[in-house]
C-alpha cells in the first residue's frame, strides 16, 4: 500500500482534488493536507511519518515543509507537480494534470 499525502496552501481546492482522484485507486490510501496556517486542514508530524509519498503543488511549499518538518521526512519520496493555484475543485483540467504527473 501506498500511502500519499497531498499538500497545498490552503487545502480547499487542489490538494483535495488530488486526495479524492487517488483514493479511487485500490493499493494507494491519500490524504491532503494545506501547508498555510489558515488551511482547512494543517499538515502535521503525524501525517508526514505517514506518508510515502508527498507530493507538493508548488515549489515554494517544498521549502515551508522541509523547514518545518525536515527531522519527519526521512524515507519519503517529495515531489513538486509545479500545478498553479487557479483550479476549482474537480477541475476536470485540473483532474487530468494530476493523473498525468502522479506515478502509481
Amino acid at each position: 500500500m501506498k500511502n500519499f499525502l497531498f499538500i497545498c496552501g490552503k487545502n480547499k481546492l487542489r490538494s483535495p482534488t488530488a486526495e479524492a482522484i487517488f483514493n479511487e485507486y485500490a493499493n494507494i490510501s491519500a490524504r491532503s493536507a494545506g501547508i498555510n496556517s489558515d488551511a482547512e486542514y494543517i499538515v502535521t508530524g503525524e501525517d508526514i511519518e505517514w506518508a510515502t509519498h508527498i507530493f507538493l503543488m508548488e515549489k515554494s511549499q517544498r521549502t515551508k515543509l522541509f523547514n518545518k518538518y525536515k527531522n519527519l521526512i526521512k524515507d519519503q519520496k517529495v515531489i513538486v507537480l509545479n500545478i498553479p493555484d487557479k483550479y476549482k475543485y474537480m477541475d476536470p483540467e485540473l483532474v487530468q494534470i494530476l493523473k498525468m504527473n502522479v506515478i502509481v
